[in-house]
């Protein structure tokens, strides 16, 4: 058994424990598995995540204007992030498939780029927070790929969940929150 920063991971088939509490991708051989919501009533769940893509002037101009060769970089980077939050299961390796219900992508233009916001919702047994903040990485993630002829030196970051409703836990919001809407 090892000690590290208040987290403690012991071997020899016993649980992974971390502060205090026992992990609950971790089964109690110590091997890593999928959590059981199948006994979970399903309720209706939101999750808002958000993120910033940084470009050169040069960039954002020709993002702004449509004037990019590939086309639309926005609505391809919508597209892009709402087809993400769909096949978050396919690329999470423990996150549950979901029957998503909502999914929706924003862009708002700031001073070095864009912020980005996602929402998505469903109705389930266990909630949507990974869904929008894989929208919001693979819109980025677009955003470069569309401009990345103009400016290989983008940034993409700052993505974090803002806003979680339903399920046990209730609502929670980040401190000091900023929507793009």
């Amino acid at each position: 058994m090892s000690k590290s920063g208040g987290r403690r991971q012991e071997t020899g088939g016993r649980r992974q424990k971390a502060g205090g509490r026992t992990l609950s991708h971790v089964d109690a051989a110590g091997r890593i598995r999928m959590v059981d919501v199948s006994e979970k009533v399903p309720t209706a769940r939101e999750a808002i995540a958000s993120g910033r893509i940084r470009m050169s002037a040069e960039a954002i101009r020709q993002v702004r204007g449509g004037a990019l060769k590939k086309g639309n970089a926005i609505e391809t980077a919508r597209l892009a992030g709402i087809m993400a939050a769909k096949q978050t299961a396919a690329l999470i390796p423990l996150c549950h498939p979901l029957p998503i219900s909502h999914a929706d992508v924003q862009f708002r233009p700031v001073v070095d780029g864009f912020a980005i916001e996602a929402r998505v919702r469903t109705t389930a047994a266990t909630g949507v927070e990974m869904e929008a903040l894989t929208a919001v990485a693979v819109a980025a993630l677009t955003l470069y790929d569309m401009a990345k002829a103009v400016d290989k030196g983008m940034v993409m970051g700052d993505i974090r969940l803002v806003e979680k409703r339903g399920g046990r836990s209730g609502t929670w919001r980040a401190s000091g929150r900023r929507s793009s809407r």
